[in-house]
Order: structure tokens, then sequence, then C-alpha cells
């Protein structure tokens, strides 16, 4: 008996003391090997590359054309210097776009490649997100298992007190089958939650680009942070740090510079050239050489072509917009939903904190004295432990959803990888 009194004041005094804080950097450090590691980044900031190489050969002529011809050469004889016309002539020519051509595709390809590059940074924001997020959980699984773990083992106890005092009758069967089914109950849980730290593990681990079994133990304490400031405030900071709004105002671009070199396409393009031509002595002619030069132009007349360019750029910019607003009502939505979340999670947090969970420890005590002197029964003390081991799981669980949902508002602000504050 002595045992089972020992056990629940430490479990009331665990409770008591459990809201001391300590702050780290682990979720920090945990997305700088995610920003490092993670193959779906590196495969990102590739691509943004592959783009960027496209800008100067956007930017550059034609290479011009070095051409050889055997002229005029008598198909009876093929001789060089049987009559004046024969020659062998060397031709250099260059191909030049209509003025704003070039300059058309450079912009083109450079507003591309901050596209893309804006994709990469979005992608290393949503990474760091998930890294976080996962984190919590984890955080939260760790002391749901402790606590669970803690209230099997004083269930053990309880099973052994009920049926002692049923074998000697000082209790009731239904004392021993009621301490058995809420072990059975723990353990239970224990195995749910266990499973899920495994899964959750290696999607952190997954993150990382780790063995799915690497551990993650021995995460310590975090204060819920404040967040001082309102939804526009927050929208505010959206616009001017996600990097996926310079990436669409980049695109838009993008489709601007396409759109005039669509319409520059109804312009000619140009070719200069010149060429030198090696003329033989004949009979007749002392063999001078020729020296040429030529210009010429395309005809585009071939407009059908030209029309449905221009209307697909025409059409890609209008996408482009839509997207960019639906992008922004995302953000607001997602806002509104994670600064909902915090606030009840916040606020449940600190109800637990300080007032259920002391009333429910203080509850415990007062069923254990009333236990001792034979004024309460053992159902009832029983009850007051699981409300207590439930309130605590809930306290936990509304600390890992503010801190959750704290995460989501740093990604849709851009600011998660930006610094490490604890408040907005």
């Amino acid at each position: 008996m002595n045992r089972i009194f020992f056990i629940i004041l430490t479990v009331i005094t665990s409770s008591a003391t459990a809201w001391a804080f300590t702050q780290t950097d682990l979720p920090g450090q945990l997305i700088q090997t995610a920003l490092l590691q993670n193959p779906g980044l590196q495969a990102a900031e590739a691509q943004w590359h592959i783009y960027e190489k496209k800008i100067r050969p956007a930017a550059s002529l034609d290479d011009p054309l070095l051409a050889f011809a055997l002229n005029n050469y008598p198909v009876d004889t093929f001789q060089g210097n049987q009559t004046p016309m024969t020659g062998n002539a060397v031709k250099l020519s260059q191909k030049f776009p209509f003025p704003g051509k070039i300059g058309a595709k450079e912009d083109k390809a450079r507003e591309m490649s901050l596209w893309y590059k804006g994709l990469y940074e979005e992608a290393r924001i949503d990474v760091a997100r998930k890294v976080v997020d996962t984190y919590y959980q984890i955080a939260f699984l760790d002391h749901a298992i402790a606590i669970t773990e803690k209230n099997a083992e004083l269930m053990k106890d309880f099973i052994r007190l009920t049926e002692t005092n049923y074998s000697v009758g000082k209790g009731l069967q239904q004392e021993v089958l009621r301490a058995q089914v809420e072990h059975s109950k723990l353990t239970d849980k224990l195995i749910t939650l266990r499973q899920k730290r495994t899964t959750t593990l290696a999607m952190l681990n997954n993150q990382l680009s780790q063995e799915p079994s690497t551990p993650l133990t021995d995460l310590p304490e975090t204060a819920i942070p404040n967040i001082n400031t309102t939804i526009e405030s927050l929208l505010s900071q959206a616009e001017e740090n996600r990097p996926l709004f310079k990436g669409y105002q980049a695109l838009e671009k993008s489709y601007e510079a396409e759109i005039r070199l669509a319409k520059l396409n109804y312009k000619p393009d140009f070719k200069v050239g010149m060429g030198y031509t090696f003329r033989e002595p004949t009979g007749t002619d002392p063999g001078t050489d020729f020296a040429s030069i030529e210009f010429g132009i395309n005809i585009p007349i071939f407009t059908d072509k030209r029309d449905d360019n221009l209307a697909a750029a025409q059409i890609g910019l209008s996408m482009t917009r839509n997207q960019l607003n639906k992008f922004k009502n995302q953000i607001s939505l997602n806002l509104a939903d994670a600064q909902s979340t915090f606030v009840r999670a916040q606020t449940q947090s600190d109800l637990y904190k300080n007032g259920i969970i002391p009333q429910a420890s203080q509850s415990v005590e007062a069923s254990m004295s009333s236990y001792r002197v034979g004024k309460t029964t053992f159902l009832h003390l029983l009850d007051t432990l699981m409300n207590l081991y439930r309130y605590e799981i809930e306290y936990y669980q509304a600390v890992s959803d503010a801190m959750r949902s704290f995460t989501q508002i740093k990604a849709e602000t851009g600011t998660l990888i930006q610094d490490d504050a604890r408040s907005l």
C-alpha cells in the first residue's frame, strides 16, 4: 500500500513541476541538415542553375556560316580553266535577328531563371516546415509515451494491490478487473504510440536524407512563443519574404518578354554575307578573282504560327496572374487557419498548465487521502488518476499543436529559415 501511495505522489509531483522549459536550437540544427542533404532540394537547385545557363545562349547571335562552293564547272570536262564563269568560292555570312528579338529572348531566359530560383527557395521553406512540424510531432509522442509508460507501471502495482486485497477479502473483484482493463488499454496505447513514433521518425529522416531508423532522442521542452501581430501584418510579411511572390513576378515578366518576341516575329530577320571567288586563267580571260557581298531577309508570310505563338504567350501571362492571385488567397487562408489554431492551442495549454492539471493533481491527493481512511473507493481513486493522465497527454498535444501552427505561420510568412526567432 505504501508503495502505491509513493508512486502516486511521484506522479503528482512530476505533473506539478513539468512546466520548467528550456530553449534549444535543435529544430534549427535539423533544418540546416535538411537544407544541406535533402535530395529534392538539390534537384530543385540544379534545375534553377540549368535555367541560369540558358541566359547567355539566349542573348547570343547564331554562329556565322562559312561555305565553300565550286561554281559553274562544265559537266563535260569539269575543268577549272575552260570557261570564264568557273571559280572556287568561299562565303561567310551572318544572320541578324530583327532589332529587339535578342533582348526579348534574353529577358525571357533571365526571368525564367528567377522563376526557378523562386521555386527552389520555396522548396527550402517547405522542407524546413516539414522538418520542424515532424520534430514537434515526435516531441509530443515522446511525452505521450513516457506518461503512458509511467501510468502502465502504476497500473501493474494497482493490479497487485487489488489482487492482494481481493484475496484477503478487503477488496472487490470489480476492482481487480478494472485495474487489469486500464492496464490493457494503456498497453494498447503504448503500442500505437510507439508505432506512430517509428513512422514519424522515418518521415523526419527522409527529409534529412538519413536512414529511417536514425535515432532522435532526449528532446528538450519547448516554451510556446507569442504572436503579437495581426493577419494583415502577417500577409505583409509574406508578400515581402515569400520567394514565390518574386518568382511569379519574374514569370509575368517572362511571358511579357515572350509576347514582345512573338510580336517581333512578324518582322523579318536579316542575313549579311560576303564571298570571294578564285578563278583560273582561260584562253580568253586572265582569271581575275571575284568578290561579292549579299544581303537578304526572310519573308514572314506564314502568320498563322505567329498568331498562335502570340496567343499562347498572352494566355500564359493571364494564367500566371491568376496563379499569383490564387497563391495570395491560399496564403491568407493558411495564415488565418494557423493563427486560429495557435490561439486555440496556446489557450488550451495555459488552461491545462495553470488550471486543469493542478486541480486534477489536487483531486488525486484528496482521493488518495480519502482512500487511506476508507472514505472513497479504489475505483474513484483510479478514475482521478486516469483523468490526470489524460490531461497531461492533452496538455502536450496542445503544446505540439501550438508549435506546429507557429511553424506554419513562420513558413507562410517566409521567415522560417531567415532566423530562429521565438516570437512574431
